[in-house]
């Protein structure tokens, strides 16, 4: 009789001990669970000063923001790449910003248009160059676009708008201070560049 009470105290003892550490690991792994979420979750707010004012503010990952983010890196790229002025110093600097911002398909093009003497006539012609993005058509899936704009030629006498449409690939690549977006646009080309109106400019 001692011998089977003395046994049931054991089996007593083995179970509480059991459900004491099962107990105890659930809690512990409970904890640590919350506790990453918790440094997850803080990770993912910031505080930005506004003046002397700090703001919080949530950090969301690229596949958040790449819609708006693709379609400011083109209108970047396009920005760098076709607002010129008759200044060799300002269409060097311009272009090797553009160049960050896309593939081999781009340099070739400026290469081209070099060759043909286009820069050496905007600084003989004092002609200033400016570029205005109407709209883009993004294809997320594919991460291809089509950029629809005009671009405003002022001469000395006359003014001349002229439609332009290019199209390409974008491509993930790492983020840079030069490539703040971490895109880069590939298979890059002029679809249409015409001229749509020309006019003369007052002269007093």
């Amino acid at each position: 009789m001692i011998i089977k009470n003395l046994e049931n105290k054991i089996k007593l003892v083995i179970i509480v001990t059991s459900c004491v550490i099962v107990g105890c690991v659930i809690i512990s792994v409970s904890s640590i669970m919350a506790a990453t979420n918790m440094v997850i979750d803080s990770q993912k707010k910031i505080y930005v000063l506004d003046g002397n004012v700090p703001i919080l503010v949530s950090r969301t990952t690229m596949d958040e923001t790449i819609d708006v983010e693709a379609r400011s890196h083109i209108e970047m790229f396009h920005h760098f790449f076709f607002t010129l002025a008759p200044d060799d110093k300002y269409i060097k600097y311009t272009m090797q910003k553009a160049m960050y911002l896309v593939d081999e398909t781009g340099l070739a093009q400026y290469n081209t248009l070099k060759e043909k003497g286009f820069y050496n006539n905007i600084m003989g012609t004092s002609a200033v160059f400016s570029i205005f993005c109407d709209s883009i058509n993004m294809d997320m899936e594919k991460m291809e676009f089509t950029y629809y704009g005009r671009q405003r030629i002022e001469r000395r006498t006359s003014i001349l708008s002229r439609e332009l449409v290019t199209a390409g690939q974008l491509k993930r690549v790492p983020r840079t201070d030069n490539n703040p977006h971490g895109l880069l646009i590939v298979n890059w080309r002029t679809l249409l560049n015409k001229d749509i109106e020309q006019r003369t400019k007052n002269s007093y």
